[in-house]
């Protein structure tokens, strides 16, 4: 039982209680199980708060002396494993306190003097948030390094393009990879910009109003590296949006990678055998000898739902609560924290897994013999020799169905029989010659789609450069 008469508090505010805290509370609603991964920033945020105190004269320089010394102490046996984290003791900030005041005294109680755990936790998840966003960046930038490796080794192997899962027009295999590095450029401007607005300061404005000690905000802004202060105290102990804003990001690139992943599953299928993947990515089975399963791109596919999730969480833990700080906000940690480790993880392995992808070449472009994937270059071609576009969208209609009935691909026609699947259209057969062959080639439709965001080899391969550019 705590012994409440002690001249030291069990607690930093049971003087106002007449009995303890029941052990079932206290399991309920500590966090210093999961919020201890945030030990070393709340160290560096109570280190900067304990130099401006002592700037301002509002402790002094032997108290800041002691409480350096302490910090570096406790931060050594967090880093050790040798520090003991106690249940007693709720979370993260009150165990690294304790220990302080065990170590220095006085000056370890003189550390909390204008300041709260409001804006104390604030400033510890924004400390934590940045560099999570400053190792995911750099994630990105080596998953989208080793996929323009594989583009570039691909900017001219050709395959079929799809929509609705059906053979539409020629791609190469490296167009199709460098729409991957779009969307992971897009992920790369969002959590940069993300942590512009994680990157403001809390700290100072105590439990909801300020404080009336002589602070320095900007100080602190300035040693923790903040670009400004958060400018509304009520604003800034409740304030979650950059929370939410990181897990939409995150969210938004595990949809991405999501996507990635169904198409890596269909390609690896034996029915699609476009690629395989490198057997440190893939399972077997049980029971069935022969199998080679693609894990982790399915597992990537389900920890999206999980990060979709905790977006949710965050949206609906918010969304009823009024000004300031509610006990509420403890829930925002676990979701966020659970984001960052599955995306940071799952950068991790995905960088990895571009590099084991296999390309069978020769399967994509067999499956171009499939679905009449020139047709539009053909119709290309009639609009270009003269004829409407609805027209020759129609003419070309009437040909597939004749190839379709005989059992061709449109470059197996002889001319004569070309023209006659589109004798009904006026004007459409006379305007077929003897190069229609060379449009309705796959080199052919590749290479004629040269303009910038085109699948032409040489656009790739410009597409590539630029993207490399930009990384330097």
């Amino acid at each position: 039982m705590t012994d409440t008469t002690s001249s030291q508090p069990a607690k930093a505010w049971s003087g106002r209680f007449t009995e303890p805290v029941s052990d079932l509370v206290k399991r309920y609603t500590a966090s210093v199980f999961f919020d201890q991964r945030m030990a070393r920033q709340d160290i560096r945020g109570s280190l900067a708060h304990a130099k401006m105190l002592a700037r301002q004269g509002i402790i002094g320089a032997q108290d800041l002396a002691d409480i350096e010394r302490g910090m570096t102490q406790i931060l050594g046996e967090i880093e050790r494993g040798e520090f003991g984290w106690n249940l007693d003791d709720e979370d993260v900030h009150l165990n690294i306190e304790k220990r302080l005041t065990v170590l220095v005294g006085d000056a370890g109680k003189r550390l909390h003097t204008g300041r709260s755990r409001n804006d104390q936790v604030a400033t510890d998840i924004r400390l934590w948030l940045r560099d999570a966003i400053d190792q995911i960046l750099a994630l990105i930038g080596d998953f989208q390094k080793n996929l323009l490796d594989v583009a570039e080794a691909n900017a001219a192997t050709a395959m079929p393009g799809f929509t609705h899962l059906q053979v539409a027009q020629p791609v190469t295999f490296g167009h199709h990879l460098m729409a991957y590095y779009e969307m992971s450029r897009r992920d790369a401007e969002r959590f940069a910009d993300c942590r512009k607005r994680v990157n403001r300061l809390p700290l100072g404005s105590a439990a909801l109003a300020g404080t009336s000690y002589p602070i320095d905000r900007e100080f602190v802004a300035r040693e923790l590296g903040f670009d400004e202060v958060c400018y509304n105290s009520l604003d800034a102990v409740s304030d979650r949006d950059f929370a939410i804003e990181f897990c939409a990001a995150s969210a938004l690139l595990m949809t991405h990678l999501s996507r990635f992943s169904e198409e890596l599953i269909l390609w690896m299928s034996p029915r699609v055998g476009f690629i395989d993947l490198a057997d440190r990515f893939c399972t077997g089975s049980s029971i069935m000898p022969q199998k080679k399963n693609p894990d982790v791109p399915e597992l990537v596919r389900g920890k999206t739902g999980r990060v979709n999730g905790s977006l949710i969480a965050l949206l609906t833990l918010m969304k009823g609560q009024p000004l300031a700080y509610n006990k509420d906000n403890q829930e925002d940690k676990e979701p966020l924290f659970d984001t960052a480790d599955t995306v940071i993880d799952t950068l991790r392995i995905y960088a990895d897994m571009i590099t084991g992808i296999r390309v069978k070449a020769d399967a994509m472009r067999d499956a171009l013999k499939q679905g009449y994937a020139t047709a539009t270059d053909l119709a290309d071609y009639l609009v270009k020799n003269g004829l409407p576009f609805r027209d020759a969208h129609e003419a070309v209609a009437l040909a597939v169905r004749a190839a379709d009935v005989k059992g061709c691909d449109l470059p197996q026609f002889t001319l004569d029989e070309l023209r006659a699947a589109m004798a009904h259209v006026p004007g459409a057969a006379e305007r077929v010659k003897d190069d229609v062959f060379a449009v309705l080639t796959v080199e052919g439709s590749l290479a004629s789609r040269k303009h910038i965001g085109g699948t032409a080899p040489e656009q790739v391969r410009a597409a590539i450069a630029r993207a490399r550019s930009s990384q330097d």
